[in-house]
């Protein structure tokens, strides 16, 4: 079995440009599990795919991430063969702020007896979860408020960290050192993301090597960071990965 990741949108929320930042992990072609669901997000898996995700996991609350699920609950609710089946995978301290930002609208349908969660079916996640066969883990990240924004691991694939400033310890801990690693970076950091200098600075160059960069500001950003070396993922971008090494973890 071959996976890959593809990234739908790598811009930072004022870069709508770019697209919304957004992976998808890909088993033999097929999208397995969409990372994140914002409003270019949502309309770039659709041009890719033809159809709408049959799963997600949610990082965090930020409407660049959450903005497509208003448009995919009317999608998914008035579509009887998959109404309460799209798996949304959310951090369990996250559940309430998606309740309050998308759930909470009062009738949902004009006709009314319709809540917003009865188009999915919401798994809350703690340390990690199945999907697929595959465990998956998840981590807080570093981005506003503490434990409000997460990341996700794949052992011996992937490690996406979602927004965050630099979380070194965390991608060694879990990973083996072979994953590829999709860092968020912008060429400026700041309270809430990594920029490059903090990259340079908080990583080994080896990890480096293994890094994808997107959530960044510009396509001339992009380029400045490819430029210092980074490997930097743009729109439509795919990343061959190495085979989930699920005896070793979960």
């Amino acid at each position: 079995m071959s996976y890959a990741l593809v990234f739908l949108g790598v811009g930072s929320a004022h870069a709508v440009e770019l697209g919304s930042a957004s992976a998808v992990l890909e088993r033999d072609g097929r999208p397995s599990l969409m990372i994140d669901c914002g409003a270019e997000a949502l309309d770039a898996y659709l041009l890719r795919y033809g159809r709408p995700p049959d799963a997600i996991f949610v990082t965090h609350a930020h409407l660049d991430h959450i903005g497509g699920m208003e448009r995919l609950f009317y999608s998914t609710y008035f579509d009887e063969a998959r109404r309460g089946k799209l798996r949304l995978y959310v951090p369990a301290s996250i559940v309430g702020v998606l309740q309050e930002r998308l759930a909470n609208y009062p009738n949902m349908i004009a006709e009314g007896g319709a809540n917003f969660w009865d188009a999915f079916s919401l798994v809350p996640v703690g340390p990690g979860f199945w999907h697929e066969g595959l465990w998956f883990d998840i981590f807080a990240t570093r981005h506003h408020a503490p434990l409000s924004s997460w990341g996700l691991a794949l052992w011996g694939s992937f490690v996406y960290t979602g927004d965050t400033r630099p979380i070194p310890e965390i991608i060694d801990n879990y990973g083996s050192g072979t994953e590829l690693v999709a860092h968020d970076c912008g060429l400026k950091g700041n309270p809430s993301h990594t920029g490059l200098d903090d990259l340079q600075r908080e990583y080994s160059q080896a990890c480096r090597n293994r890094m994808v960069i997107y959530h960044y500001g510009s396509a001339q950003d992009g380029a400045a960071l490819r430029e210092s070396g980074l490997r930097v993922a743009e729109a439509g971008s795919r990343f061959e990965l190495d085979d989930p090494r699920v005896e070793d973890h979960g």
